[in-house]
């Protein structure tokens, strides 16, 4: 083993911990994944987790604990960072330099990788989305995720156009959905912790049951464009790709007979013994349609 092959599975490590300290249930969908995906999905993850905490977390705590760390300028440094690692193949952040070798094996460019730091950069300064806004901002933050993972999924392989059109925009509503579906378990930490609503016109505080449904139902309809596109996806993505996508499904549900005010003060989860069945369900075949 050479030195940059040593150098690099040390930065691969480093991605697998962030997954492991930070989302158990992110890391159960990444070990349904064939090997050939799950490191490069793991090495997406640790850079979107290690930017979120700059604009949302650890850096913002670290200033308010009296730290001289500026989130506005950590968030242009770290894309810096990432643009010079595409072009050298090496980093000495070790999270950069394994995302840097996901990127350059799989062909994820600025186009992607911009729209998603200007969504991060966002955070930091906008508290309230009109309906232009927040799809920028759905885009950049959740649908670009998804078509880097495409990306990754297409390594090697051989698909029609139309097929192509038909994962990339199940890839795009799946991160759609996602995105929506933690905004509205997150109404009390966005907007009491942090002042933000994302959704255009919508006071958290006056949330309502109709108001509620309405957003389940626009849920709805992304996750019924992602199901159409799991079956094609090559076999080694299809398990991990269909137990995500039960599992928001479930926690819309949830949310959908939940009442407004409860979702002000309560986070929505699944219980851990049904995210097993879903697997389970998974693994013998079941995908939602």
């Amino acid at each position: 083993m050479t030195g940059l092959e040593l150098y690099t599975l040390a930065s691969e490590k480093a991605a697998s911990a962030v997954i492991e300290a930070y989302s158990t249930s992110f890391g159960t969908a990444v070990s349904l994944l064939a090997p050939k995906y799950r490191q490069h999905v793991a090495n997406i993850y640790a850079l979107v987790r290690v930017a979120d905490e700059v604009v949302d977390g650890s850096a913002l705590e670290a200033k308010k604990a009296g730290g001289s760390v500026d989130p506005a300028v950590a968030i242009d440094e770290l894309e810096k960072e990432v643009y010079r690692s595409l072009r050298a193949r090496y980093s000495t952040n070790l999270i950069v330099h394994a995302f840097a070798k996901t990127a350059n094996e799989a062909g994820i460019g600025r186009d992607l990788i911009k729209p998603f730091f200007d969504s991060m950069r966002t955070d930091l300064w906008k508290t309230k989305h009109d309906q232009r806004s927040f799809e920028q901002y759905i885009f950049g933050s959740a649908e670009v995720i998804g078509l880097m993972c495409l990306k990754v999924f297409l390594i090697g392989e051989n698909y029609s156009n139309p097929d192509i059109a038909t994962m990339t925009n199940g890839a795009k509503a799946l991160g759609a959905a996602f995105q929506k579906v933690n905004f509205l378990r997150d109404l009390a930490a966005d907007n009491g912790g942090l002042g933000r609503s994302y959704f255009p016109g919508l006071d958290p505080k006056k949330l309502t049951n109709e108001k509620r449904d309405e957003l389940v139902a626009d849920i709805r309809k992304d996750l019924k464009v992602a199901a159409k596109s799991i079956r094609i996806l090559p076999k080694g993505a299809q398990r991990a790709v269909g137990t995500a996508q039960i599992l928001f499904q479930v926690l819309n549900d949830l949310i959908s007979i939940t009442p407004a005010e409860k979702l002000m003060t309560t986070r929505i989860r699944v219980p851990d013994w049904y995210k097993v069945v879903m697997v389970v369900r998974v693994i013998f075949g079941w995908y939602p349609r």
